[in-house]
């Protein structure tokens, strides 16, 4: 599934399992004020839009589809309006 999300800040982690590698990690903001934390081979900066892939796709999104991640940053929106 893939949804939006707005970049809230970079989440550094010095101690991971072997199986993150050294993925770029985001922390995200959902438009109903849910946080998750996402692994970003983009390069999201915090502030923008993004959208996500899930489960095994996210894996698919990720340079090394061996890292372990359930939710991966895929591209970064220009021109996203929140609603409401």
């Amino acid at each position: 599934m893939m949804e939006v999300w707005r970049v809230v800040d970079e989440l550094v982690c010095t101690r991971r399992v072997p199986e993150m590698g050294s993925a770029s990690l985001r922390i995200l903001k959902g438009q109903k004020g849910d946080i998750s934390v996402a692994t970003d081979p983009v390069g999201a900066p915090p502030g923008k839009w993004v959208f996500t892939a899930a489960g095994t796709a996210a894996r698919m999104a990720m340079p090394d589809r061996t890292v372990a991640t359930d939710l991966a940053i895929c591209g970064i929106i220009d021109g996203w309006e929140e609603e409401g």
